[in-house]
């Protein structure tokens, strides 16, 4: 099941997420010390840098944005200066792999390496040193914020303060959201089926060897809408998150253009295509088909979860055990078919964030009621089939103890959290060398504590 929006995200008081990178400029004041915290400096190009990273993920450019990063890396510098004097340590090995995936996640965005270089203004291997800097900056910062609040614990009778001092307008507003369990089963491909989409590949890469434009075939017969419009290119990406047997494939192809012999992985099957390798980064072609399942596999495959309902709704299994059972997906047949919402690791979701065809089954069960079967896609866009089940349903509602004790205990960890640092911070502004430039003295921090 897929994600469209984002449930109640959890919020660290420091956000942490972009990392200082320093940006050229032939302007002096753009390269000139603008704070000092303890023993670490802040360039203007810093500032610069990371207002860049905001932008180009796509974050609402406010006014005083450049004031508020300015604030965040102060915080920053102090957490890190503080963990070097306790002896934190980081793994270089965590380094390098923060650093792979956030480089292949900017390559992503910028389109390709050379527009990255051309947004940064700096080459490729200056801006993996920044990165690589930032990164490890960020995570001594990391680690200290953990040794401060790792003793932190919310009781029951803290929860129920901080709800009674909320204001009646204040209080959150609670989405309708609802528990779904399902029993999934996957349609049984014959040899035959399956050999017809190898065909189909094979046929492709001939008419690609032969000359034809592999991009141009990408766009035409892929079966992955994203990929296809982009010619099936995926950017430049290292080996984490992707599929290991396609990683195998593509890094084994030696020469650009060169085109690999089928691919199966967990999404299908694919032939890919080389066009660039640059160190740890890759950038590949690839056109991706899945088998299709027959009218009569899918008339069996509805029938067969016709009869699992059938039985459950007669009383001769309980639907855990007949997910346990039955379902073929292995993500949920142990724990009653119940799905897990991967925002925030809940059993709840909002209707909006329900893959489109769930939810317009879903939409009209209602609790303890068991769905007709019905033709639905897994994570990885396979064809699948299932019957769901409603656990519980909420309308939208003012949050309350009884029905949202564990968003309000995280919200409330949430407040003491943000006292506890705050707390820490103003002690050590008292202890620690602090040098802020009087041009940005006009920053309206969230803390004024930093310009005492």
């Amino acid at each position: 099941m897929h994600i469209k929006s984002k449930h109640f995200k959890y919020l660290l008081f420091i956000p942490l997420c972009f990392v200082a990178l320093n940006v050229q400029s032939q302007s002096y004041i753009i390269d000139q010390v603008v704070a000092i915290v303890g023993n670490k400096s802040i360039k203007q190009s810093d500032i610069e840098g990371m207002y860049l990273q905001y932008r180009m993920q796509g974050a609402p450019m406010r006014d005083d944005m450049k004031c508020s990063i300015f604030e965040e890396l102060l915080t920053q510098k102090l957490l890190a200066s503080q963990a070097e004097v306790d002896s934190l340590t980081v793994e270089p090995s965590k380094i390098e792999s923060s650093l792979s995936s956030r480089w292949a996640a900017m390559v992503g965005q910028a389109g390709d390496e050379q527009e990255l270089e051309k947004y940064f203004k700096k080459n490729i291997y200056e801006i993996k040193d920044d990165l690589r800097k930032g990164l490890y900056e960020q995570e001594l910062a990391n680690n200290m914020q953990h040794e401060i609040l790792k003793d932190i614990k919310i009781t029951p009778s803290e929860v129920k303060a901080y709800f009674n001092k909320l204001s009646k307008d204040s209080i959150p507003l609670i989405n309708g959201q609802a528990e779904v369990a399902q029993i999934v089963v996957y349609p049984p491909y014959s040899e035959e089926i399956i050999s017809e989409v190898r065909q189909k590949l094979l046929d492709l890469r001939k008419r690609i060897i032969d000359g034809a434009s592999f991009r141009s075939l990408a766009v035409l017969y892929s079966e992955e809408p994203g990929a296809s419009r982009k010619g099936g290119e995926m950017g430049f990406h290292g080996k984490g998150g992707v599929d290991p047997e396609f990683v195998k494939a593509e890094w084994a192809l030696k020469n650009k253009g060169d085109v690999s012999r089928i691919v199966e992985t967990a999404f299908g099957y694919h032939i890919i295509q080389l066009i660039e390798k640059r160190g740890d980064q890759i950038n590949s072609r690839h056109i991706i088909m899945t088998p299709k399942p027959t009218p009569e596999v899918i008339e069996k495959s509805m029938a067969r979860l016709d009869s699992i309902a059938q039985i459950i709704k007669d009383g001769k299994i309980d639907w855990d055990k007949a997910a346990l059972f039955y379902s073929q997906d292995e993500k949920t047949r142990l724990n009653g078919g119940l799905l897990v919402n991967p925002t925030d690791y809940s059993t709840l979701f909002e209707m909006n964030q329900l893959e489109k065809v769930d939810y317009e089954v879903i939409k009209n069960l209602k609790p303890g009621e068991i769905s007709a079967p019905f033709e639905s896609v897994d994570d990885k866009h396979k064809t699948v089939f299932k019957i769901v089940k409603i656990k519980s349903l909420s309308d939208p509602h003012r949050a309350n103890l009884k029905d949202d004790y564990d968003y309000l205990q995280q919200l409330t960890k949430n407040s003491k959290t943000m006292t506890v640092i705050n707390k820490w911070v103003n002690e050590k502004i008292e202890t620690s060398y602090i040098y802020i430039d009087e041009r940005l003295g006009h920053c309206g921090f969230h803390n004024t504590n930093w310009l005492k």
